[in-house]
């Protein structure tokens, strides 16, 4: 077990090594900057989307759901002031308020 962390760990510095050290003579085309531009929102995406609409497993749409609420309110506070410690705290202090 101890074995296949350290070799993970060892396969994830690496791949991110080859990306950010300046000193290799690896460049990412423009057409891999793209692609890998959609990667963060969509692993964003699959972490949220269960959390905030299947919260006990099953689809929970209603006005009735915190995380749903508080997901909305967060997305209302982003949109206008542009602020992520503002959104988290408002999210948070939400979601604590609805459940």
């Amino acid at each position: 077990m101890l074995t296949t962390i350290v070799l993970m760990a060892c396969i994830t510095f690496a791949s991110r090594y080859l990306f950010l050290h300046r000193a290799l003579p690896f460049q990412v085309g423009p057409k891999l900057q793209r692609f890998l531009s959609f990667s963060a929102p969509a692993v964003l995406t699959a972490i949220w989307v269960p959390i905030v609409l299947l919260p006990e497993g099953q689809w929970h749409i209603s006005y009735r759901n915190p995380y749903l609420l508080a997901a909305v309110l967060a997305i209302i506070v982003a949109y206008r002031s542009k602020s992520i410690y503002l959104t988290t705290l408002v999210g948070m202090a939400a979601y604590f308020l609805l459940r």
